[in-house]
C-alpha cells in the first residue's frame, strides 16, 4: 500500500507594504516627509524636506512611520480647529459688546 499524498500547504499572505513617504500638510508637497524613529531614545519625527516643518512624538516598539504621520495629521487638524473656536468666541464677544453699547 501506498503513503497519502500530503496536500500542498498555501504560501503564506504577503502583508502589504505601507507607505513610509508623505505628502506635507503644511505645503502639500508629494512624497516630501520622511519619517525617523529612533527606538533607544523613544522618539520618533515626522519632517518635511521642502518646508522643514517637522513634528516629534513619543514612539514604541509598535510605532510605524504612517503612526508618526497619522498622528501629526490629527494634532494639525485639532490646532485647526481650536483657531476657530477661539476666533467665533471673539466675534461672539464683540457682538456682545456692540449690543451692550447700543443700550
Amino acid at each position: 500500500m501506498g503513503k497519502r499524498k500530503a496536500k500542498a500547504k498555501a504560501a503564506p499572505k504577503k502583508e502589504p507594504k505601507l507607505e513610509t513617504s508623505f505628502s506635507c500638510p503644511f505645503c502639500s508637497h508629494a512624497g516630501s516627509v520622511s519619517c525617523s524613529i529612533d527606538l533607544k531614545l523613544m522618539i520618533a519625527e515626522a519632517a518635511c524636506d521642502v518646508c522643514k516643518e517637522s513634528y516629534s512624538t513619543r514612539a514604541h516598539a509598535l510605532t510605524e512611520p504612517v503612526d508618526v504621520y497619522g498622528e501629526w495629521i490629527d494634532e494639525c487638524e485639532k490646532a485647526n480647529t481650536d483657531v476657530v473656536r477661539s476666533v467665533r468666541s471673539d466675534y461672539r464677544r464683540r457682538d456682545c459688546a456692540d449690543d451692550d453699547d447700543d443700550a
